[in-house]
């Protein structure tokens, strides 16, 4: 599976040109992909969703595949309940783009580090998808990198409640890719959850492992 995702993100995010991309270029490139599109199934025409002008806020995530042997898992983060936005959430480690940041990698390998503890070079990565944009009016780049588990998880209080993961075919698993809705400023709202007995994965994190799962699951029947 480690090479089957490699030589994805090879031809997915060729010479890494996604990872690498600057957050002052990226601000002003709307994604083609997020929160009001192809992660959700097809609503109601009259639906409509809060539309942000560009420039996006800029952000980069890292979707972190620990390896152990042939064993591979999707390390995820618990939110802190204190922070003033998506406090309890599950999500990937990764934030806002800094002005140091030269690029989206960049961006999601000091966040791991700062929120975590996980050094950069206990990090291989291998490509990034295409950008998400959240409903949040954020541009997140999903950088994909292979951990080597050998290091201490130390969470910043401040920011993460608990460090936990998820076995990588539980992602790639499609019937667990679930859909729930809720009602959100007078309309039913769509949006992607896993059902996992630990912690809620739902929203724009679910969303990204969705399609993280369905481009692994097309290039192997691809290949079969």
């Amino acid at each position: 599976m480690r090479r089957t995702i490699t030589r994805l993100l090879e031809k997915h995010d060729p010479i890494m040109r996604r990872a690498l991309t600057p957050a002052e270029a990226r601000a002003w490139i709307r994604p083609d992909t997020g929160d009001t599109s192809l992660y959700r199934p097809k609503l109601n025409p009259r639906d409509r969703y809060i539309s942000h002008e560009l420039p996006l806020k800029v952000s980069a995530v890292l979707i972190p595949i620990v390896e152990r042997g042939e064993d591979l898992s999707i390390l995820l983060t618990k939110r802190s309940s204190n922070l003033s936005s998506h406090s309890g959430q599950v999500s990937f480690p990764g934030g806002r783009s800094e002005e140091m940041d030269d690029h989206a990698m960049a961006t999601a390998l000091r966040e791991a580090h700062e929120e975590i503890n996980l050094p950069p070079e206990n990090v291989e990565v291998v490509g990034a998808l295409e950008d998400y944009e959240t409903v949040t009016g954020y541009n997140v780049s999903p950088v994909v990198g292979f951990v080597d588990p050998d290091f201490e998880i130390i969470p910043q209080q401040s920011e993460v409640e608990d460090v936990f993961e998820v076995p990588l075919d539980f992602i790639l698993d499609e019937s667990n890719h679930k859909i729930e809705s809720v009602m959100w400023k007078g309309a039913k709202r769509k949006y992607y959850v896993f059902p996992h007995d630990q912690y809620k994965i739902w929203g724009a994190t679910a969303a990204m492992l969705v399609r993280f799962a369905n481009l692994v699951n097309k290039y192997e029947q691809r290949a079969a």
